[in-house]
């Protein structure tokens, strides 16, 4: 290899190290651009799409060690399919019960790294007053300088799925499918 090779590659490097150390920290969720949507068969015809418009939580990460951690929590009442009256119905004992339950919960017990970025969060989902594990696959995680307002945030998509009778919500089962399949847009701001 040529000095000047060399010498790329370590700019390159010191940049990339640079970079990711200055990502490292905490974030706060920014409930503008956080959603937690999720997808169930009805009836075997045909998925049913929804999401929930309320969500706040933090996350922290450090690159160098490859740990990080998130919290968040979901209102459960901002629930929002299109259609209100069946929203009402989704709030109802019947299924989310926000009355008695209005917080629905999630926390990492473990953010496991595949090339020096997150990959899959282990952790613990509250809904319904019982509390199971649920993991998330990461697919898309972007840390940088939001171009509109020059702040340091993190992105992150994730994938997941539960069933929703492990957490006792049986109505209408097995029409209304027990599998739900989680999806999750994040956005957060460095503190």
């Amino acid at each position: 290899m040529s000095r000047i090779t060399i010498s790329f590659f370590a700019v390159l490097m010191f940049f990339i190290s640079t970079n990711v150390s200055s990502a490292s920290g905490s974030y706060t969720l920014d409930p503008t651009h956080t959603y937690v949507h999720f997808a169930v068969s009805h009836l075997g015809f045909s998925t049913m799409h929804g999401r929930f418009d309320q969500t706040s939580g933090q996350f922290s990460i450090d690159f160098s060690a490859e740990t990080a951690s998130v919290k968040a929590v979901i209102e459960a009442s901002s629930i929002s399919t299109g259609m209100k009256k069946r929203d009402d119905h989704l709030r109802s004992p019947d299924f989310f019960n926000t009355i008695e339950f209005p917080k629905i919960s999630y926390q990492s017990t473990q953010i496991k790294f595949n090339d020096h970025v997150p990959a899959v969060i282990e952790g613990e989902l509250t809904l319904l007053g019982v509390t199971k594990p649920v993991t998330l696959t990461i697919t898309a995680f972007k840390c940088g300088t939001n171009p509109m307002n020059k702040k340091e945030m993190c992105g992150i998509d994730a994938e997941g799925k539960l069933k929703r009778s492990d957490f006792g919500m049986n109505y209408a089962l097995p029409g209304v499918g027990d599998d739900l399949k989680l999806t999750i847009e994040a956005e957060g701001y460095k503190n």
